[in-house]
């Protein structure tokens, strides 16, 4: 499916900027950067600003932000704005935002933020191919060296646009040093390769407690995981209060994502926890996990920004690396360890050792002889393993001028293993690990396959032959009382080196009293090959239910009479997110179902003691900024995302009055074409109803297998925030995961054979940083292109070069290279005074008044961006004089 995309221009009028309207000298320049976060919308890095501003504030650490959108799908609690201009408005979010950390360069890459899915790969194919190039570009010019991002796995509720995000920060980790990557790059733009000392996920999989010790007292799940925590109480000299605190406050910026309401954090230090973030890859030796220096709160630092006493060092190389990730017990494997002098310090006579799990045998010297400044050596072990699962191996670094410590995670792995099928996205998730060359991310979701209460479905095990003979063997389940399977074990035959199959089993759910996944945890089962290799894995159970055909089409006026919903009512009280419910009548519902002739009828009953903002019905959208219930159908069943399924939001009640309904983040989002609503409210409930045409889903219907959700959120405030979420079948994010909807069967429907499925409609529009005056201010001052693009070539340039007042407003002259586009911006402390674009046909100097919208205050400047025929942007400042 092609995506278009393109930018618009918005007007930037109301947006206020917190850098001065004309940089100083000692502002402006070549950036040199020491960490980047890399996030996909404004805010995401929100929730590791304790630790940006304590590192700025104690260590005088850099770091710079890359956004890749401006978040311009997202709700807006605080105002009409959508689309580019809300993207403006949370670009200044940002901005104020991350400031009181110590962070002014924040680097928009203008893709495209279209709506909330679970999908990178269809984030991937919305955002286009060029994002990568932009990242490792951004990075090639701000020479960063340590990158942090998010989590890159398709873990249960996960935004796409997060994963994406983060897959594109590890790809560029390795990419940006890379010649062989965008050579352009190199040869046409004059940037050089760069190589990041460290890389590092937010986040962690494990456990800790709050208080001074969370760092040291964090249990990783995969004790082979290298996790370093920074704690949020330690007290902010500049600010006086704890860098919990601040950040709290910081995220309270993000207004338009009704952030402005947080609560204050506690005070008692005891009950502030940490930041983690996971190591992924380091090029620079590391603090030792369980040591003291690993608990320190320059832990990520060292070695790379930051010299411990006893260390190497700054500027010294040291890795480690292993002939393979999977390992056999007793078939060995080669551990190559490199170390690498400062160009300009010598460390002597150097040596390695390796470290491995007891029972594990190593021979090899560690002996790396006179390292001089710039000089590499190396040393090669062979490793037999032993038993174990995911293990480290070590390496540890002496010099005459300090120590160092590197690692690498294996995996032991009998000569055929097995484990459950896995979901799509889970998939090409793991796919994506081995195509990068990052097998220490993989596995980090459990394996889950979905099944209707009562139902069946079939369960894949896949068979993977890791040996260097052909193998045959048995497959066994041992699943869970209330599961049934077919068969208890399967064989598999003749299974050729490095090959897989599929060995298939049919799982039933055998009792259906059992609780919902939802509402009873899942469903863990082992699956066993050949006696001894085990995995864990889980079912899932989804409500499922039957919906009947009325006898007649049933009146859509929001109140049910006899005979039009003959089916069970639906319990979709349960919670997702947000706040529990603090009773019944706080917030609950019930829905029926029925279907007659082509068309699928909904009536839901909630109660509701309080009713949140009245929205216009012309502001029918982003519905979970208020009261609203959602119905979600994906018509076979089988969605990797809700670009192929139905998804309408209807509000009971409007300013206006009556209920509106708008489709949102599905086939093909804006009016619910078709359907009609009826809503009735009464003091502390309402009831809503709905007719949904079988030909306005996106497909032909499995009556066997319909994918069917009803959500409600529930706003208890007047300030376009929810507080709870509440629906049928709920997990977090659920809204986004069609696998895990309710399934429903459609008792005696008969779908049209040849109904179309019409290609998705994704939103394409985002703002371009030509039209953010606040991006034209950065790039002067840091000397950054825009977007992560490339420059214009200087033959190609236009630059303002001067810029008075008069009567109707500001005289810029503008000089140009070659034909371009100037969009021009009069700033001063207020914000924007005026803008305009500007067409320049032909090279040479132009002079152009720009209009006001006010008068000018103190320090007025005019900033413009200079889009070239040929490519690339250049930005240049003037003061008004």
């Amino acid at each position: 499916m092609p995506i278009p995309r393109r930018l618009v221009a918005v007007a930037a009028a109301a947006v206020l900027s917190v850098l001065p309207a004309v940089p100083t000298a000692a502002d402006t320049g070549p950036v040199d950067l020491d960490a980047l976060f890399v996030g996909a919308h404004p805010d995401d890095e929100a929730f590791s600003l304790s630790t940006l501003g304590q590192w700025n504030e104690e260590h005088r650490v850099r770091t710079g932000v890359v956004t890749v959108t401006r978040g311009e799908g997202g709700g807006n609690a605080v105002g009409p704005e959508e689309g580019p201009a809300l993207g403006l408005l949370r670009e200044a979010e940002e901005r104020s935002a991350v400031a009181r950390a110590g962070v002014r360069e924040v680097f928009n890459l203008d893709d495209v933020d279209f709506y909330y899915t679970v999908s990178a790969p269809l984030t991937d194919q919305v955002w286009g191919g060029d994002t990568l190039e932009k990242v490792v570009r951004v990075i090639r010019r701000t020479r960063p060296e340590i990158i942090l991002t998010m989590d890159p796995a398709p873990s249960p509720g996960n935004h796409g646009n997060h994963q994406e995000a983060a897959r594109l920060a590890v790809e560029a980790f390795y990419a940006a040093a890379d010649p062989k990557a965008f050579p352009a790059q190199i040869s046409r733009e004059g940037l050089r390769p760069f190589a990041p000392s460290r890389l590092l996920l937010g986040g962690l999989r494990g456990t800790s407690r709050s208080g001074p010790d969370c760092a040291t007292t964090f249990q990783p799940a995969n004790p082979a995981q290298n996790v370093y925590g920074v704690w949020s109480g330690r007290p902010s000299r500049g600010q006086g209060k704890t860098w919990a605190a601040v950040e709290r406050d910081a995220q309270r910026a993000y207004a338009s994502q009704g952030w402005a309401v947080f609560p204050d954090v506690p005070t008692d230090p005891a009950q502030l926890g940490c930041d983690f973030f996971t190591q992924v890859d380091a090029r620079v030796p590391f603090p030792e996990p369980g040591t003291p220096a690993a608990g320190a709160p320059t832990a990520i630092l060292d070695g790379a920004l930051t010299r411990p006493n006893g260390t190497v060092p700054l500027g010294t190389l040291f890795g480690l690396r292993t002939s393979t990730f999977d390992v056999r017990p007793g078939t060995p494997f080669t551990v190559e360890v490199t170390a690498t002098a400062p160009p300009s310090e010598a460390l002597g006579r150097s040596s390695v050792a390796l470290r491995v799990p007891d029972g594990w045998r190593v021979s090899g010297s560690g002996d790396l002889g006179r390292l001089a400044a710039g000089r590499t050596g190396s040393a090669t072990f062979e490793v037999r393993p032993g038993t174990g699962a995911r293990v480290r191996v070590a390496a540890t670094l002496t010099t005459e001028k300090g120590r160092g410590y590197t690692d690498r995670q294996v995996e032991v792995s009998p000569a055929v293993r097995g484990g459950q099928q896995l979901l799509p996205q889970v998939a090409q998730y793991e796919k994506w690990t081995a195509d990068v060359g990052v097998p220490q991310l993989r596995g980090l979701v459990t394996p889950v396959l979905t099944l209707p209460s009562g139902g069946a479905r079939q369960v894949g095990v896949v068979v993977t032959n890791v040996s260097d003979a052909a193998r045959s063997g048995t497959v066994r389940l041992d699943l869970p009382a209330g599961f049934t399977a077919d068969r208890a074990e399967a064989p598999y035959q003749n299974l050729a080196a490095g090959a897989a199959t599929t060995v298939p089993f049919t799982v039933t759910n055998s009792d259906p009293s059992l609780k919902t996944s939802n509402e009873g945890g899942d469903y863990a089962y082992t699956i066993t090959v050949d006696g001894t290799s085990t995995s864990r894995a889980a079912l899932e159970l989804v409500p499922a239910t039957t919906i009947p055909q009325a006898a007649s089409a049933p009146s859509v006026d929001g109140a049910e009479s006899g005979g039009e919903y003959p089916g069970p009512a639906l319990d979709i009280g349960r919670l997702w997110e947000g706040t529990a419910c603090s009773s019944a009548a706080d917030c609950s519902g019930t829905a029926k179902l029925s279907w007659h002739d082509d068309t699928l009828y909904v009536l839901a009953h909630v109660k509701d003691d309080v009713l949140g903002t009245r929205l216009p019905a012309s502001d029918c959208k982003r519905h979970w900024r208020t009261d609203a219930v959602e119905i979600a159908v994906d018509p076979r069943g089988a969605s990797e995302n809700t670009s192929t399924t139905f998804k309408t939001a209807v509000l009971p009640v409007t300013a206006e009055g009556p209920p509106c309904a708008l489709r949102d983040a599905d086939n093909r989002q804006g009016a619910a074409t078709g359907v009609r609503i009826a809503s009735k409210v009464s003091a502390g409930e309402y009831t809503v109803e709905l007719s949904i045409p079988m030909q306005a889903l996106p497909g032909s219907v499995d009556p066997e297998h319909l994918g069917l959700n009803i959500l409600v959120y529930d706003s208890d405030t007047q300030d376009k925030t929810g507080q709870t979420r509440i629906g049928w079948s709920t997990w977090g994010g659920v809204q986004g995961d069609p696998y895990r909807w309710g399934v429903a069967r459609l008792d005696g429907y008969r779908p049209p054979a040849d109904r179309p499925a019409p290609d998705p409609v994704i939103p394409d529009t985002a703002l371009s940083s030509l039209d953010s005056p606040q991006s034209l201010e950065q790039a002067v001052r840091v000397g950054v292109p825009l977007a992560g693009g490339p420059a214009a070539k200087a033959s190609e340039s236009g630059r303002v070069t001067a810029a008075k007042p008069t009567r109707d407003g500001v005289k810029v002259t503008l000089h140009a290279g070659a034909p371009g586009k100037a969009h021009l911006y009069v700033r001063d402390g207020q914000g924007t005074a005026g803008s305009r674009v500007v067409t320049v046909p032909a090279k040479g100097t132009t002079t152009v008044t720009v209009p006001l919208t006010r008068a000018l205050t103190a320090s007025p400047a005019v900033v413009a961006g200079w889009e070239a025929s040929g490519g690339g942007t250049t930005a240049s400042q003037v003061p008004v004089r």
